[in-house]
């Protein structure tokens, strides 16, 4: 599987544009359905991983600016207020040439895939859409939030072994946790995932982020 740098940035591009794909194909009141993440809507979701194909360099340091350099501040604040574009729009964001490369300051390539994966699943989880990543793309999703124990969620999971019951990927030495690929990754991500269990994964937020 990927994990170079340039690897693993090659599959940023084809996620947003399978998302975007996906909600094309769907009723527009989509746009207006909750998603996982707590008090947005879909296209609150949309607008949030989007962010990049509106503000350059400049404009988003300016709005992290006026957010008084509080990074959530500043995603609920354009969640928020771009959520408000016609969705179209917003789908046409995710389709934009400047999400491929795009990758979020300290994340790299992993965060940057893991960015749209993630919230990918936010939204097609909490819609019953069947997940929009690549199977090579959510094996390295699962890869990075597990490498080397440093899970970016903080999540303590010694003593559990995971293991895809469509993907083949598996971690750890102790009990088996079985989920598909998606509901292991959100549990990771700190989503509440019925029947999976991995300790205090509710603990926080469900809107807890990689960027």
């Amino acid at each position: 599987m990927t994990t170079t740098e340039a690897g693993l940035q090659a599959l940023v591009g084809p996620q947003f544009q399978a998302l975007a794909d996906a909600l094309a194909a769907e009723p527009p009141t989509i746009a207006d359905a909750p998603s996982l993440c707590a008090g947005w809507s879909v296209r609150h979701v949309v607008a949030h991983v989007t962010m990049a194909a509106r503000y350059d360099g400049p404009a988003f340091m300016a709005e992290l600016a006026e957010a008084g350099g509080d990074f959530d501040v500043l995603s609920e604040t354009i969640a928020r207020r771009d959520g408000d574009l016609p969705f179209d729009t917003l789908i046409n964001d995710l389709r934009s040439e400047t999400m491929a490369p795009w990758a979020p300051p300290g994340g790299g390539s992993a965060g940057a895939l893991s960015h749209v994966v993630i919230h990918g699943l936010d939204i097609t989880a909490a819609t019953g859409l069947p997940r929009t990543a690549s199977d090579e793309a959510t094996h390295a999703v699962l890869s990075t939030l597990t490498d080397g124990g440093a899970q970016p969620f903080g999540l303590d999971i010694t003593g559990r072994s995971l293991r895809a019951t469509d993907l083949d990927w598996q971690l750890g030495d102790g009990p088996w946790v079985d989920a598909a690929a998606a509901e292991l990754i959100l549990a990771l991500a700190r989503r509440q995932r019925p029947g999976v269990d991995l300790g205090d994964a509710t603990s926080v937020p469900s809107r807890v982020d990689l960027a």
